[in-house]
C-alpha cells in the first residue's frame, strides 16, 4: 500500500529549460531570506568598522599625510555608500544571484524563467529595498514575502526576479565528514530487503539530512530508527550515522542483481548515483569560480553532463522515482543551468557600452516623462516663490531654521564680497563627497516612491520644487537672490536635471501600474523596470559630475565667469550626453526592423 504524500507547504516555481525540462524550484521563504540578509549586514558593517579603524590607527601613527587625510575621508565616505548599495548589486549581479549570506543559507536569485539574474535586474530590486523597508524597519517586504505566491518583495515584483532554494540535496555516499557511514568494502548487504514504502522513507530521510541541523537530524533519525529494528545495525554507530549506512547498503543491493525487481525510477538513482555527485561537485566549482575556471576540455564534458541529467530528471519523472530523488535532480539541474545560462559580459566595455549608450537612450526614450518631471516640479517651485515673495511673514513658520541663518548671514558676506558658501580647500574633497552621496539617496527615494502607482514619485518631486522655490522667494526678499542664484548657476543644470529623470523613472513604473496597456501589470513592470534602470544610471552620472562641480568649485572663492562657464560646460555635455543617446536608439529601433546595414547586434535587456 502506497504511504500518502505528506501535505507540502513550501512554494514552487516551475519553468522550462531550453531542454524542455520543467524544474520545479523551491522558493526561499522568510526565514531563509532574513537570515541571509542578517548574515550580509554582518559582513558590510564588519568590513566598515575595520576599514574606520584601520584609517584611525593610521591617522595615529601619523602614517597619513595632512593634505591627504581629507581625500582618505572623502573616499571613505564614497566608499561606504558604494558598499552600502552595491554590496548586494554586485554579488548578485556578477556572482550567479548569490551574496555571500545567500550562498551560505543555501539560496540564490533568478529570474522568473529560471534563468541567471542581470546585473541591471539586481541594481532594480536592490535600488527598491528603500520602498520594501516602509513602514521601518522593512515590514512592507516581509508582509509580501510572507504573503506572495512566490514570495516577492517590491523589488522582486518590478525585477521579474525569484529568490529560490540552491542546495542540492546529496546522497548518502556523498555525505562523509558528515557523519556519515558507507557500507565496508567486500562485506554484501545483509539484513532484511526493505519494502518499498520503508525505503522510500529511509531515502527521504538520506537526501534531506544534510540541510537539517544537527539537533533536529538527531531527533528524527531515533524516532525512525525504530521503524529498521529487524535489520543488522553495526556496533557503535548513532541512530543517524546507522539510517544512513542502512540506505547505503540498499543502494548497493539495488545496484546489484537484486535490483531488477525494483522499480524503474530506483534502479535509475542506483546506477546514477555517483555520477550525480560528480556533476555536483563541478556545479558548486563552476558556481563559486565561474566557468572560467574550467580547462578547455571540461567544459563540453560539463554540458554532456547537465544534458545526462536533464534526461535523467525526465525519466525520474516518467516512472514515478522517488519525491526525494526527483527533488534532488532538480536542483541539480537548475545549479547546472544556472552556470551555463548565465550573462558572462561584464568586461569593461560593456560597462562603457552601458553607461554612455544604453541610460542616456533610456532617457531619451522616457522622454515626455522626463517632460512631466519637470512640469510637476516646476509648478509647485513656482507656486512657492510666488507665495513667499508675497507673504514674506510665513518665512519664520514654514522655512528651516537653517535657512532663515543662512539668509541672515547672506546679507554680511554680500556686502563684503563673500559668496553663499566657502570652504576651505582641504574640506572641499570630504564636501564633494558628502553631496554626491546625499544628491544620489535623494534620487534613488524618488525613482522608488514610483512603485506606488507613481505617486511616491510625485510626492517628492513637488516636496523638492516647493522647498527650492519658497527658499528662493525668502533670498529674494532679502534682496540676495542673485547671491543665491551664483552659488547654484555651476551645478544646479545637471542636478536638477537628475533628479528630474529620476522622477521620470518613477512615474515609469506608475504608469505600467495604472496603465499596462496589451500586457499584464506584472509583465509591464517588469519591461518598465529595464528602462528605469538604465535611467538611473545616466542619473548617478549626473549627480556624480554635478556633485564634483559643487564640491569644489561652488563652495570656491571662485566669481562668477567661472560658475557660468561650468554651468555652460554642463550644458553642452548634457546635450552631447543625450544626443548619443538618440543616436543609439535611432539605431536600435532601426536594427530592431531590420533596417540596420551592418547588422550590428543591440541589445538593451
Amino acid at each position: 500500500m502506497a504511504t500518502k504524500a505528506p501535505f507540502d507547504l513550501r512554494q514552487h516555481l516551475e519553468v522550462e529549460t531550453p531542454e524542455h525540462v520543467v524544474l520545479d524550484l523551491e522558493i526561499a521563504g522568510v526565514g531563509s531570506r532574513l537570515l541571509a540578509a542578517v548574515i550580509d549586514s554582518a559582513i558590510v558593517t564588519t568590513i566598515m568598522v575595520a576599514g574606520g579603524l584601520l584609517a584611525a590607527v593610521l591617522a595615529g601613527l601619523g602614517l597619513i599625510p595632512r593634505h591627504g587625510g581629507a581625500w582618505l575621508a572623502a573616499v571613505a565616505v564614497g566608499l561606504a555608500f558604494a558598499l552600502g548599495n552595491g554590496y548586494f548589486i554586485l554579488f548578485e549581479g556578477l556572482r550567479g544571484g548569490q551574496t555571500p549570506g545567500k550562498r551560505t543559507v543555501g539560496i540564490r536569485v533568478v529570474r522568473d524563467t529560471g534563468h541567471p539574474v542581470t546585473l541591471g535586474a539586481a541594481a532594480l530590486r536592490n535600488l527598491l529595498r528603500v520602498a520594501d523597508f516602509l513602514p521601518p524597519p522593512y515590514l512592507l517586504g516581509l508582509g509580501l514575502i510572507a504573503f506572495h505566491p512566490r514570495a516577492k518583495r517590491l523589488g522582486d515584483l518590478v525585477a521579474g526576479t525569484v529568490v529560490v532554494r540552491d542546495r542540492p540535496s546529496p546522497l548518502a555516499a556523498s555525505l562523509a565528514g558528515q557523519g556519515t557511514v558507507a557500507p565496508q568494502p567486500g562485506r554484501s548487504p545483509d539484513g532484511v530487503p526493505l519494502d518499498e514504502n520503508r525505503f522510500r522513507l529511509l531515502a527521504s530521510y538520506a537526501n534531506r539530512a544534510a540541510d537539517l541541523p544537527a539537533d533536529a537530524r538527531d531527533r528524527i533519525a531515533a524516532s525512525l530508527a525504530t521503524r529498521f529494528a529487524d535489520q543488522h545495525a553495526p556496533p557503535g554507530l548513532t541512530p543517524a550515522e546507522f539510517l544512513l549506512e542502512l540506505y547505503a547498503r540498499e543502494i548497493a543491493r539495488r545496484r546489484g542483481r537484486l535490483g531488477g525487481r525494483q522499480g524503474v525510477g530506483d534502479r535509475l538513482a542506483a546506477r546514477q548515483g555517483d555520477r550525480w555527485d560528480a556533476f555536483h561537485a563541478l556545479a558548486e566549482r563552476a558556481a563559486s569560480a565561474g566557468l572560467d575556471s574550467f580547462a578547455p576540455e571540461e567544459l563540453p564534458d560539463f554540458a554532456s553532463r547537465y544534458r545526462e541529467l536533464a534526461a535523467d530528471l525526465a525519466r525520474a519523472r516518467t516512472y514515478h522515482a522517488d519525491g526525494a530523488v526527483i527533488a534532488r535532480l532538480e536542483r541539480l539541474v537548475a545549479a547546472g543551468h544556472n552556470v551555463l545560462y548565465r550573462d558572462e559580459q561584464h568586461s569593461w566595455s560593456r560597462v562603457w557600452t552601458a553607461v554612455t549608450r544604453e541610460c542616456p537612450a533610456a532617457v531619451v526614450q522616457a522622454r515626455w516623462l522626463v517632460l512631466l518631471a519637470w512640469a510637476l516640479f516646476t509648478a509647485p517651485a513656482l507656486g512657492g516663490y510666488a507665495l513667499m515673495r508675497e507673504r514674506p511673514g510665513l518665512a519664520s513658520q514654514i522655512l528651516p531654521e537653517v535657512m532663515l541663518r543662512r539668509a541672515e548671514a547672506g546679507r554680511e558676506r554680500s556686502a563684503s564680497g563673500r559668496t553663499y558658501g566657502s570652504v576651505a580647500p582641504t574640506g572641499r574633497p570630504v564636501i564633494a563627497s558628502f553631496i554626491i552621496t546625499n544628491n544620489i539617496r535623494v534620487a534613488i527615494a524618488c525613482f522608488a516612491g514610483g512603485v506606488f502607482f507613481g505617486v511616491g514619485s510625485l510626492v517628492l518631486l513637488a516636496f523638492n520644487g516647493l522647498a527650492i522655490g519658497t527658499f528662493a522667494g525668502h533670498f529674494a526678499n532679502q534682496g540676495l537672490l542673485g547671491y543665491l542664484m551664483e552659488f547654484v548657476i555651476g551645478h544646479g543644470v545637471l542636478e536638477l536635471f537628475a533628479i528630474w529623470v529620476a522622477g521620470a523613472a518613477g512615474f515609469l513604473l506608475g504608469k505600467s501600474l495604472l496603465v499596462p496597456g496589451d500586457r499584464s501589470r506584472a509583465d509591464a513592470v517588469v519591461a518598465s523596470g529595464h528602462i528605469a534602470i538604465r535611467m538611473m544610471g545616466a542619473v548617478v552620472v549626473l549627480l556624480v559630475i554635478a556633485g564634483t562641480i559643487e564640491g569644489f568649485l561652488s563652495v570656491s572663492g571662485r566669481g562668477l565667469a567661472a560658475r557660468v562657464t561650468a554651468s555652460g560646460a554642463s550644458i553642452a555635455f548634457l546635450a552631447a550626453y543625450l544626443a548619443r543617446g538618440a543616436m543609439w536608439q535611432r539605431r536600435l529601433e532601426l536594427a530592431q526592423h531590420g533596417a540596420h546595414p551592418d547588422g550590428e547586434r543591440f541589445n538593451l535587456s
